[in-house]
């Protein structure tokens, strides 16, 4: 799995209070291999999905992560 992703999970994770292996699987909000794929290719890309609540932004570089919650 891509380090972004796993960044993105660790803050998720402390923001409810829960190790990331207590959170709903990746995949069923987006697909990591095609997503850490994206990620690794040569071009500067911005990935954005919502996962558990939160929206999680990837990007321009792969390492920049912002993690926003989107329930109220």
């Amino acid at each position: 799995m891509h380090p972004a992703l796993i960044t993105a999970l660790e803050r998720i994770a402390a923001c409810e209070d829960r190790d990331p292996t207590a959170l709903p699987p990746l995949y069923r909000a987006v697909d990591p291999e095609a997503l850490t794929a994206l990620l690794e290719s040569p071009a500067a890309v911005t990935a954005r999905f919502e996962y558990a609540g939160y929206e999680v932004v990837i990007g321009p570089g792969p390492i920049e992560v912002a993690v926003l919650e989107t329930r109220q």
